[in-house]
């Protein structure tokens, strides 16, 4: 458990420069127990998108993707959920108010409250982004990148020794049905997932089937933080089988891991090699990148121009 988490320290850590962004801006407080980064739309596109990172916490991997995401013309919202103040230390039993509370902000700014929303997350944000969007019908479009079909157990990287038994996201204070770590030798940090999916109880799935609108899923086949690819597949499998009435997708990119979400990195910048620090080449992860960031956009683009979008 303890290599599990220091594992997942170390990708955190590397979420900053996997935006090719310098360091975000500090952090905002935008309302009282929210922590956010807003960029307010710079063109007339009405789509707000809410930006969710992972287990990196506060907002040093939403902040540069809701900045890369708002020159495209959106209205873009990044929000802190955990490790930001005022907010919980650990990712575990992390409520889903506080996401909800980005939503009730973006209505609230003056203009904005006939505008549709989507939610954009990546790793422990794209699982976010799904649940948070099977509970919340005012979200109408889902990207998740390299996201997970399931809710897990919560990661604390203050006490890497203490094993966390506990979900990471509550609702309406009770932690939500979650899977828990499998016991046993420690391999890697896939493998310790890849073990611990066939224990996931019924309840533990995400209900993606209650999103109201279309849903994009990115992931990388060479993933070596958690199995995203089949993972993604699973969500895919589930909406076929509820027979989904909005369009849904899964890109998998071959050469490519758990950076394969997000702008391509200019061929000489220097946190190209950081890419295949969590699975992939670093060749594989930035062109998985150059094919998938446009269809990104393009998606939000068709998905805000469609009726999901249409706001009442």
């Amino acid at each position: 458990m303890r290599a599990l988490l220091i594992a997942l320290a170390l990708g955190a850590l590397a979420a900053p420069a996997l935006a090719d962004r310098a360091a975000p801006e500090p952090v905002t407080s935008l309302a009282p127990g929210m922590v956010g980064a807003w960029f307010p739309p710079a063109s007339d596109k009405d789509g707000l998108i809410l930006v969710l990172g992972g287990s990196e916490g506060g907002l040093r991997g939403a902040q540069p993707l809701a900045r890369r995401l708002s020159e495209h013309g959106f209205g873009t919202l990044a929000v802190a959920y955990f490790d930001a103040p005022g907010l919980p230390a650990a990712l575990k039993e992390v409520p889903l108010e506080g996401v909800e509370a980005g939503v009730d902000w973006l209505r609230a700014q003056p203009g904005m409250a006939r505008r549709p929303i989507a939610v954009v997350g990546v790793s422990k944000g794209g699982e976010l982004a799904l649940l948070i969007a099977s509970r919340d019908p005012r979200l109408c479009a889902v990207v998740a990148g390299v996201p997970s079909d399931v809710v897990w157990a919560g990661i604390d990287m203050k006490n890497p020794a203490v094993p966390v038994t506990t979900a990471s996201w509550s609702w309406r204070g009770k932690p939500l049905a979650f899977v828990p770590y499998a016991e046993g030798p420690f391999r890697g940090v896939r493998d310790l997932y890849e073990r611990s999916l066939p224990k996931a109880a019924p309840d533990a799935f995400i209900p993606v089937e209650k999103i109201r609108g279309p849903v994009l899923m990115i992931s990388g086949k060479a993933d070596q933080l958690w199995p995203s690819t089949p993972m993604a597949d699973a969500v895919t499998a589930r909406l076929d089988a509820h027979r989904f009435a909005w369009p849904h997708t899964h890109l998998a990119y071959d050469n490519a891991g758990h950076a394969s979400v997000g702008p391509p990195l200019p061929a000489d910048s220097p946190n190209l090699k950081a890419l295949a620090g969590l699975g992939g080449t670093p060749e594989g992860n930035n062109a998985a990148r150059a094919d998938g960031w446009p269809k990104i956009l393009a998606f939000l683009d068709d998905a805000f121009a469609g009726r999901s979008c249409r706001v009442k």
